[in-house]
């Protein structure tokens, strides 16, 4: 079976049980936690009920978590594949300053209980197979692409793959021995590391530096007939991006996805995700009240009494938040369901990364986040 045809066939194994991306959200039971590096640890998750975890290679959840009394959401990549699906696992990397990604380190233990949101977004293998492919990482970013791998391997794919992971150090590569191993048992798999610069406990003898276009062109001669998945912070990404536009690569063939790991600098700021993926950001809008002509509409906010004019070019989520009016929100960009709001009325334009169901669309939910009005709007929040 081709890898094409083994990912088109994946389905959930048992189709008489309740999976769990029909639910809004879930308890999950912390089941093991295990050291991958000196800062990063791997979390692996049982459902409290009896769901099955059904989702995409590539696909993240969000975590609602309570710390020191506060309520915070964030989103983390799955790492474990969609073949397994009685666990679930997450792989998180502690933050210098990070608020959650050390709470989670410090807190999490057997026997922990969180809430978490069913999975989503769109960086995922099974939409876009391909019989020949390029994985691109650095840092935490390898996650994504490590459940993609897992899921190609329990498949028994036969798919022609390139695992180029960059690292600053040895002790830095993210399951370094699983993917080793993973290696010797898929003929048509080769992991290449890149890192920057030794640790003091092992003098690196691979690949150094930085990915660079001779680099790219060396260790992947082939890579123009490729389709590439990349992952990892933005700088690298930015790094890989114009590196391949520098080398005539069809970017038709690129599909990204990126992460941010600092906390918000600013008291009251909206919290940008750690581990949070996304595959747009969005650009700025203007502050509310710019006299430019730009049509402005009245939002109602029936829970709080509240209604704020938004105009015709800003997203609702900013000028909710610029107004006082304080909303759950995580990653700002559309990908992690959690500024969903059921529209009472109104129209919106919405342009979101994976972050609501066609279903939910259908049943008049919007991102607040990611919607801009096209009239008068009426919201359920």
């Amino acid at each position: 079976m081709s890898s094409t045809q083994a990912l088109e066939s994946l389905v959930p194994p048992l189709q008489s049980a309740v999976c769990w991306a029909e639910e809004d959200q879930a308890v999950l039971v912390c089941t093991a936690v295990s050291d991958v590096t000196h800062d990063v640890k791997n979390f692996v998750f049982e459902p409290e009920g009896e769901q099955l975890f059904e989702f995409d290679a590539g696909q993240f959840l969000t975590l609602m978590l309570d710390i020191d009394g506060t309520p915070v959401n964030r989103c983390y990549t799955i790492s474990s594949p969609p073949t397994r699906p009685n666990r679930i696992a997450i792989t998180v990397k502690r933050v210098v300053g990070g608020t959650v990604s050390n709470w989670i380190h410090d807190n999490l233990v057997p026997g922990s209980k969180v809430n978490a949101l069913a999975p989503l977004g769109a960086f995922t293998l099974t939409r876009k197979p391909a019989e020949k492919l390029l994985f691109l990482s650095a840092g935490s970013g390898i996650t994504p692409l490590m459940s993609m791998l897992r899921t190609l391997y329990d498949l028994g794919s036969d798919a022609d793959v390139v695992f180029l992971h960059s690292a600053r150090t040895p002790s830095d590569i993210v399951f370094r021995s699983e993917l080793a191993a993973i290696e010797t048992l898929m003929p048509n798999l080769r992991v290449v590391h890149i890192c920057e610069a030794d640790y003091p406990s092992e003098r690196w003898g691979g690949m150094r530096g930085r990915i660079s276009p001779t680099m790219l062109s060396t260790i992947v001669p082939d890579f123009l007939e490729r389709t590439t998945f990349n992952c990892g912070p933005l700088p690298y990404m930015e790094a890989v991006r114009r590196i391949l536009g520098e080398l005539d690569y069809d970017l038709a063939n690129y599909h990204e996805e990126s992460f941010s790991f600092d906390d918000p600098s600013k008291p009251g700021a909206v919290p940008p995700p750690e581990g949070v993926s996304y595959e747009e950001i969005a650009a700025p809008t203007p502050p509310a009240g710019a006299d430019d002509g730009v049509t402005t509409y009245a939002v109602e906010f029936t829970k709080t009494g509240k209604t704020v004019s938004v105009r015709a070019d800003q997203f609702v989520l900013d000028a909710a938040l610029a107004a006082g009016v304080r909303l759950a929100s995580s990653c700002s960009q559309g990908m992690c369901g959690t500024c969903k709001i059921p529209k009472l009325s109104g129209e919106v334009e919405m342009n979101h990364n994976g972050g609501i169901r066609p279903k939910e669309v259908a049943a008049g939910k919007i991102l607040a986040c990611c919607s801009k009005p096209l009239s008068d709007l009426s919201l359920d929040a």
